[in-house]
């Protein structure tokens, strides 16, 4: 970073580290037995949505490579799109197959980077829920490389909370991201 960007604020993007995935199961030990939330076993990929063939050849190719596991026995892979354009891809495992769901997140981020459509990645998430039916989600921003909880309750309202005392219980076993301007709202993601 050179004087410039230092006297201005401003800094190199992280790269993105698909592999922090895979310290979800762990955190999800933590966090079940601190506050009580399990896995749903619902997740889900979010990347904005390009026109053309090699998209579409994608989007066929991540369904087929997570279709053909022959351990799923939760249906196939879903997409849709929402309210603003974004494509999202949903997988369901049962909620002890939380490996096997971040394998499937993992997947689909890594066959989109590698196919150069990284720059179009947003954000994946692991849907959780408390005995209550509190509805939670650790939600991994792409470009950042860090993990963030959403905490929503009806209304369009979040349990900030909550989001705080999940950020504090999984400081040590997740990369969190501190600036909480981009703990961006998810109303009605596919996985929550």
């Amino acid at each position: 970073m050179g004087f410039w960007d230092s006297l201005l604020d401003r800094s190199k993007p992280v790269k993105p580290d698909l592999d922090q995935l895979f310290a979800l199961p762990s955190a999800t030990i933590t966090l079940q037995a601190a506050i009580g939330f399990t896995p749903t076993g619902a997740g889900s990929v979010c990347f904005a949505a390009i026109e053309g063939g090699a998209f579409a050849r994608i989007q066929s190719d991540v369904r087929a490579l997570l279709d053909a596991d022959s351990e799923r026995d939760n249906g196939p892979v879903e997409f849709s799109i929402d309210s603003y354009g974004y494509v999202w891809l949903l997988s369901r495992r049962p909620p002890d197959g939380l490996p096997a769901l971040v394998g499937d997140l993992h997947a689909v981020n890594s066959s989109l980077q590698d196919s150069g459509f990284g720059p179009h990645l947003l954000c994946s998430l692991v849907g959780f829920q408390d005995i209550e039916l509190r509805p939670l989600a650790l939600v991994y921003l792409y470009k950042h490389g860090t993990f963030y909880p959403f905490a929503p309750v009806p209304g369009h309202k979040r349990d900030n909370p909550l989001e705080l005392q999940v950020k504090a219980t999984l400081k040590d076993d997740l990369r969190i991201e501190p600036d909480l301007g981009r703990w961006f709202p998810l109303w009605g993601a596919p996985g929550m």
